[in-house]
């Protein structure tokens, strides 16, 4: 199992969970977000955020995978599934962000207004205003500052805003139109109370992947995998235990069609 997010850091509640349940679990920052080493910086577009994850699964991983992403990281798996579908077993969307269509043409902007506006991204009133927004229930003291940590640390690194703008002026991700070439079976996981993206999304989702599951988590807002993270990892791991039971029934089915064969 892969997890696709700007920061890893986001898993550090399911992430256990999983690994208990006896899955081989990884965190990846995508490339120009998280805590990669941009000493160097590569370019940070879509295609070359493809080519970094796709390295990494050649270089470490070597076979089909399940591939999670929450948010816009959904954009990041279904573009990647869709290019490269044989390194992907299963797909896991959470409060999927895959109908913005890019970032539009920033090209003609002056530099100084995405700039301006990755400033505002990283400024610390707007990620305690974006962590009451991504949250149902706000607990109070100390975990609410670990869930603002979650989302604000990666942005302090140096090269970071360099490389979200060469992201935005690139055009960022739209992949309306690779959804429904998506081949794998994917679990849509929703938070009931999501205040970011909306529920019909899910819905709508749901019935444009081939594939799909849809369970939603129940006073949750945008990310249940901080939020409620027994809840979501439970829903998880009933997912991927569908995928043995259905190995189990094919492979029943096929034993009995053969022995039929040789009987007859």
């Amino acid at each position: 199992m892969r997890y696709v997010h700007s920061s890893c850091l986001e898993w550090r509640y399911t992430y256990p969970l999983l690994e208990e349940a006896g899955f081989e679990a990884w965190a990846v920052d995508v490339l120009g977000w998280g805590f990669s080493d941009l000493e160097t910086r590569p370019p940070s577009d879509v295609a070359s955020k493809r080519e970094h994850l796709y390295q990494f699964w050649r270089s470490y991983i070597k076979r089909p995978m399940v591939l999670v992403g929450p948010s816009l990281d959904a954009a990041v798996a279904i573009d990647f599934a869709v290019n490269y579908p044989e390194t992907v077993s299963k797909l896991i969307f959470i409060g999927a962000s895959v109908y913005a269509e890019g970032t539009g043409d920033m090209t003609r902007l002056p530099k100084f207004v995405p700039y301006a506006g990755v400033f505002m991204l990283k400024s610390l009133p707007l990620r305690l205003l974006a962590t009451r927004l991504a949250f149902k229930n706000i607990p109070s003291g100390l975990i609410f500052f670990d869930w603002v940590q979650i989302g604000y640390l990666h942005c302090l690194l140096p090269w970071w805003e360099d490389a979200t703008v060469e992201f935005m002026i690139s055009g960022g991700y739209n992949v309306i139109n690779q959804i429904k070439q998506v081949p794998h079976k994917c679990l849509v996981l929703w938070g009931e109370d999501d205040e970011i993206i909306r529920n019909k999304q899910a819905f709508r989702l749901h019935q444009e992947l081939q594939h799909a599951t849809l369970r939603q988590v129940r006073q949750c807002g945008h990310l249940p995998h901080v939020e409620k993270p027994r809840e979501s990892a439970t829903h998880v791991l009933d997912f991927l235990a569908s995928e043995n039971v259905d190995k189990l029934e094919q492979t029943s089915s096929t034993l009995g069609t053969d022995d039929q064969n040789q009987i007859g």
